[in-house]
């Protein structure tokens, strides 16, 4: 495993990244935001109830409101660390220099990726103390924590190494950031609005005969990010999602079957054309 002990644009980039002020002033911010919303919605909510202790279905709503915090920033952030990934150093003119060194295409493609990863990793770790403050007050186990964690880490994957797969295809970062954020909006809004239709189409087309199984529609439903979230949070939208589709297959299957196809054709896809205009692919 030498691009892991040995990757020298991984330690440059994880430098480089971990050493701005930018990056902790980020953090900062964040962390204080999220800090400002939990005991801004506990006072509030000890306040309209009127009691001076905290339900744990109260309990449950922060986790979620948590969550979904957590969930917008790895959707809206893990694309904007990496789309600009190769096509920077391009613009740059430091792409060639970067090519004739001895790090093969995988070092350097892994080593901006888990650059970007390790950053925003380090965030939600860095949220963990805030949100353990809901086990304080019951409603919530460990599990469902380990599973939010557990997705958060496959999305954030899925989309960094997409982010990377557009910085290399495309020359321009802007035009890069725009069609890394299109096809994250498509699979986490498009998606769930082409699952309604499916199924009302379904619905009005088999009114009065035999129901049969929508296995596009129940496709639709595994890829979007939302659906899954939702089933975390309330195990009952799984039980939704199969009597509309009619397809009694767990959807956290195809969600990690789908998103870690993604990943790899993705990191694949990126090694191959970074070295697009040489005869040989290290």
């Amino acid at each position: 495993m030498k691009w892991m002990g040995t990757n020298p644009v991984l330690f440059k980039e994880l430098k480089l990244r971990f050493r701005s002020f930018k990056s902790f002033n980020g953090m900062l911010f964040f962390l204080l935001a999220m800090c400002i919303f939990v005991f801004g919605y506990i006072f509030l909510t000890v306040t309209i109830s009127g009691h001076s202790y905290f339900r744990p279905s109260e309990s449950f709503v922060l986790f979620a409101f948590l969550s979904f915090i957590q969930l917008g920033l790895v959707l809206f952030t893990a694309p904007g660390l990496t789309a600009g990934a190769i096509s920077s150093e391009r613009e740059k003119q430091t792409l060639p220099i970067l090519l004739t060194t001895s790090q093969s295409s995988f070092q350097i493609i892994s080593g901006k990726l888990m650059s970007s990863v390790a950053f925003l990793l380090f965030l939600i770790i860095a949220g963990m103390p805030v949100y353990s403050l809901v086990f304080l007050f019951g409603g919530i186990s460990p599990w469902d924590f380990i599973k939010i964690f557990l997705f958060l880490f496959v999305i954030l994957l899925a989309f960094g190494s997409m982010g990377v797969m557009f910085s290399t295809l495309i020359r321009k970062t802007v035009v890069s950031m725009i069609a890394t954020y299109g096809t994250m909006l498509f699979l986490s809004v498009v998606t769930g609005f082409l699952f309604i239709i499916t199924m009302r189409m379904k619905e009005m087309s088999q009114m009065g005969t035999m129901v049969t199984p929508s296995y596009f529609g129940h496709f639709l439903a595994s890829i979007n990010p939302g659906v899954l979230f939702a089933s975390f949070l309330s195990p009952n939208v799984f039980g939704i999602v199969e009597e509309l589709t009619h397809v009694d297959f767990p959807i956290w299957i195809g969600f990690l079957i789908f998103y870690g196809f993604l990943t790899v054709v993705s990191i694949g896809i990126a090694v191959r054309k970074l070295r697009v205009n040489t005869n040989k692919y290290r």
